[in-house]
């Protein structure tokens, strides 16, 4: 029976490239269930916006995907009418969940979505409950780390 990709996580996955991260995150993107909201923590540099390209891909959006540090988050929708919308924050330079709320992702947020927080411990009071947490790091062999809490 093959391993399920949140059993894969749970027991943490280490990837040599950003190819390998981000063919992961597409294979999470194809098992998240509809409306989710996944957390993604770790330092500069770890990955969390290769994750997210990953996840892009995997939803099937086109198109380029960068960090949204200057922009705070950035909207990505699927090239069919049924694919989801990936929402991408980076909660970098928020200082409280108001300045969340200010922004009206709600709006965005048109089922099927998911949204990737980048730096979600900024804004913790803001994520929902429910929210998936992701661990990204580096070993010191300088391959990438990832673990679902």
């Amino acid at each position: 029976m093959a391993t399920s990709i949140f059993a894969k996580l749970r027991a943490g996955v280490t990837t040599a490239s950003a190819a390998e991260t981000q063919a992961l995150a597409a294979e999470l993107a194809a098992a998240l269930p509809p409306d989710t909201t996944l957390a993604l923590h770790g330092n500069l540099g770890v990955g969390k916006t290769t994750f997210v390209q990953g996840l892009a891909r995997g939803f099937g959006i086109a198109g380029s995907v960068t960090s949204p540090t200057f922009n705070i988050y950035t909207v990505h929708h699927a090239r069919d009418t049924g694919g989801r919308t990936l929402v991408h924050l980076d909660a970098y330079r928020l200082d409280h969940p108001k300045q969340v709320e200010d922004l009206l992702l709600e709006d965005f947020l048109v089922s099927p979505w998911c949204l990737a927080v980048e730096w979600p411990e900024k804004i913790p009071g803001w994520l929902p409950p429910g929210a998936l947490q992701l661990d990204l790091g580096i070993a010191a062999d300088e391959r990438h780390t990832l673990k679902l809490r």
